[in-house]
Formats: C-alpha cells, structure tokens, sequence
C-alpha cells in the first residue's frame, strides 16, 4: 500500500476545525458566560445612576439598564429596589451609594433549554444602607457578595441581611437565615439570624441585635422590605 502524505498545513487546520466543534457543541461545552443587567422593580424619590470617573449620571427609571461598573445615588428620602439576577434582590435606602461591580450568568449552551448553571452578582455599598434578600430556589449554583470598606458579606443559603456603612464604620445585621463575613486583617465568621457584627471593632462574635437600638432598626427594615421584595419578584 502506498505511504499517502498529509500536508502539516491540513493537519494544523484539521485540529483546529475539531478544537472549534468542541468548544460550539454542547457534549464539550462547559457553559456559556454573559454580562447581563440589574431589572428596576421601583423606586421612589430622586435615583441616578451612571459613571462615577465621567461624573455623568442619569435619573433612574423603570425602563434604566444598569450594568456592572454602574454607581446607583439614592437620595434623601428615596429609595430603589432592583434584581441583580434571579434570586437576589436589593433595596437601596436614602442618601445611599452602590457600584454594580459584577453581574454575570452561565448557561449549559443549549439553545433550546438554555439551562442555567452560575449566576453571581457583586456590590460595593460606599454609603448608606442596603437590605438584600438571597434566595437559593433551586440547584443552581449562585454567589452574592456585598462588600463594605474592608469587609466582604455572602450568604450561602436563603437569607435576609442588611449592611449599612458610613465609609469608616460598617455593621452587618442579619435578619433571617445567616450570612458570612470575611477580611484581610480578621477570621472568617458567622452572623446568625438576630445578631450583628460591626468593624472595626474590639468584640470577636457576633452580638444580639437586641442590644443595640440601630441594630435593631436594620432588622425592623430589612423585615418590612423583605415582603415587598418577594412581591415584586413574583410579579417580575
């Protein structure tokens, strides 16, 4: 039988025409990722959100888009309520500030199911007060970080938490489920469901919310919006 030569050249565009197959078809697929943008459930008051580094912003509206490297301004007296992505849902209080710095998920590929398999959502609260509700409804993987100065919070589970932060002083309260807290110079810890943590501080656990009069408005609030949150998100 005769010795056939295939040119390097075929051989080279071969793999890659193989490598590209893979990476379009879902057998080799490992998800597709996507940046996509936080749903305004409603606001009251004057909202704006834009480019901090341009300073142009914009008045908020039902219909705003407002994707990842965004600041959201509330001021006094207003409020915003958004999705971030399925499952996690914020209310911004008065005189607050955020920057959306990631707002992303991944699906299986599958253009018919277009199963879900990550999504993530990161906030900075510069100023002010957020209540979050996280809610973990099914078996899709999710992470939601809210970070205050030096502190980062995720929840792991169902959980309703409020942090709220002046730029120097920051206070996690937790009204239902538990949310984690974790910093450079400090240990990874736990606040439950009726206690919270405020930095800096000399204490190494949590506290009662019972104890502390501004504590306890977190928990009174982030109680009062969570019902208008769950409402919203069913109507969404």
């Amino acid at each position: 039988m005769p010795i056939v030569y295939i040119p390097m050249r075929l051989v080279s565009f071969s793999g890659m025409f193989a490598l590209c197959f893979c990476l379009l078809g879902n057998g080799c697929s490992k998800g597709i990722t996507r940046s996509t943008v936080a749903v305004v459930f409603s606001l009251r008051g004057n909202v704006v959100f834009g480019d901090a580094e341009r300073n142009h912003f914009q008045p908020v509206t039902p219909k705003s888009r407002i994707h990842a490297g965004d600041i959201v301004r509330t001021l006094d007296h207003a409020s915003i309520n958004l999705a971030l992505i399925p499952g996690v849902f914020v209310q911004l209080s008065g005189d607050s500030e955020i920057k959306v710095e990631e707002l992303r998920i991944t699906k299986d590929g599958n253009e018919t199911a277009e199963r879900m398999l990550d999504r993530r959502a990161s906030i900075r609260l510069n100023r002010g007060r957020i209540v979050s509700l996280f809610s973990q409804s099914d078996k899709t993987a999710s992470r939601f970080d809210v970070t205050a100065g030096q502190i980062t919070f995720r929840p792991d589970y169902d959980c309703l938490f409020s942090v709220w932060t002046d730029g120097t002083t920051s206070r996690a309260t937790c009204g239902r489920g538990e949310v984690g807290a974790s910093a450079d110079a400090q240990p990874p810890l736990k606040i439950a469901a009726g206690y919270f943590f405020q930095w800096p501080t000399a204490s190494k656990e949590p506290i009662a919310a019972s104890a502390d009069a501004s504590a306890q408005m977190d928990i009174k609030t982030a109680i009062d919006v969570e019902p208008e949150l769950l409402d919203q998100a069913a109507g969404w």
